[in-house]
């Protein structure tokens, strides 16, 4: 493995980080401190591109000032009030979301993982309520190396060791099919007891895998079908990020469960979403399901904001030129040390070709060296997904950063 020496300020932080948190992340060496559009700047005053984009929970850029003067204004008058009072946004902000995203009915949660949660268990209700599933029988179909989270139901459908091994008992009820099959999928819903089929549009932590054109409207004709709910997991691939508000806007389709998160406040704080109609939703009573923070006024008028500047500004129309310009800047560059070059608008990655199971580790530390901060998953694979403001000339720019990087590999 490459080393690169840290100064003395960096290895302070990493030091303390190391001693007094939980080693559950392994972060690449660089210590940041301030961020503003598309670059970060570490705690020694050196500026880089940010292609990671807080796992896409940054589209707008960073410190968008639209969304920080909204989060100072709402934080100097209302920050939380919990449910058990109305407060003054929360429904100003169900109307905002479910008009913009065509549904009845939002549930306002925080965190990703919290979103796709409450989706399993709105499914898990309509199956028994509307479908008729017997009770403690409902099944919910997901892909073979998905990422929905990490909480104990969710890492019990995962197909990654790393996720669950010594964490169980795992929950039930989960069966599995690979992605981007059809055939697959419609012999899962043979079995009456299926209540739901929950998606990525795209993979991200797999490695940005896009599927075939037109899967995702076979899927939406299938769940139809066999009176299957279709759910969204867009947490990663929504708000702006593939070149639509939606990655399954590609396909012009609409899902019955629709979760939202990470972008949905600009990166400022958690704020989560589950949207449906309401003969989902409505089958949730009070009592059945909630969280302190969710739906509080601060994340209200975040969310509102962060979703009107991504309109406002085009981004989704930007995401879509300039990760059409990256792709092919890239392949043109036509490196053997790139397997493949793939995504969708601006969530896109590469396959490292090397035969160091390292490879893409150390290309990422040199990227870094050279002013761009990615991050390998599952091994040989690169996510790039910038914020959606970036420009031409800053894409150029990048590419040119990538192409000296992998010089490191040779």
């Amino acid at each position: 493995m490459l080393t690169h020496t840290l100064s003395q300020q960096s290895a302070h932080y990493l030091h303390l980080e190391e001693q007094y948190g939980a080693h559950n992340y392994h972060p690449l060496p660089v210590v940041l401190e301030k961020g503003k559009g598309v670059f970060v700047w570490d705690v020694d005053g050196k500026r880089y591109y940010d292609f990671l984009s807080g796992y896409s929970a940054i589209n707008q850029g960073h410190c968008h000032p639209r969304i920080i003067g909204k989060l100072v204004e709402q934080a100097q008058k209302l920050t939380l009030t919990s449910r058990a009072f109305y407060n003054n946004l929360l429904g100003t902000y169900t109307k905002y979301i479910t008009t913009l995203f065509g549904f009845d009915k939002v549930l306002p949660m925080n965190t990703g993982v919290e979103a796709v949660e409450t989706a399993i268990k709105l499914s898990r209700r309509w199956g028994y309520a509307v479908k008729g599933i017997e009770e403690n029988m409902a099944r919910i179909v997901v892909c073979k190396n998905n990422f929905h989270g990490r909480t104990s139901t969710v890492i019990s459908f995962s197909t990654d060791p790393t996720a669950y091994s010594r964490f169980g008992p795992l929950m039930p009820g989960f069966d599995f099919v690979p992605f981007n099959d059809i055939v697959s999928l419609e012999k899962a819903f043979q079995d009456k007891n299926v209540a739901a089929f929950l998606v990525e549009p795209i993979q991200g932590e797999a490695g940005v895998v896009v599927p075939d054109e037109g899967y995702l409207k076979a899927v939406r004709d299938l769940c139809t079908e066999y009176n299957v709910l279709m759910i969204a997991d867009e947490i990663q691939t929504g708000l702006a990020r593939t070149g639509k508000m939606l990655a399954i806007d590609h396909e012009n389709i609409h899902a019955d469960i629709l979760i939202l998160g990470k972008a949905l406040s600009g990166g400022v704080l958690p704020v989560s979403a589950v949207l449906a109609n309401d003969n989902i939703m409505m089958l949730i009573k009070p009592g059945e399901h909630g969280s302190t923070y969710g739906g509080n006024p601060l994340a209200c008028a975040i969310a509102m904001e962060s979703l009107q500047v991504l309109i406002d500004e085009n981004m989704a129309e930007n995401a879509a030129l300039m990760g059409e310009l990256f792709r092919n800047e890239l392949n043109k560059l036509h490196s053997p040390l790139i397997n493949t070059v793939r995504g969708k608008g601006l969530l896109n990655a590469i396959v490292v070709n090397h035969p160091n199971p390292e490879a893409a580790w150390d290309l990422c530390m040199e990227l870094k060296e050279n002013g761009l901060l990615a991050k390998p998953t599952h091994g040989d694979k690169i996510r790039f997904a910038p914020p959606l403001i970036i420009t031409k000339e800053q894409i150029h720019e990048c590419v040119d950063i990538i192409s000296h990087s992998l010089k490191v590999l040779n």
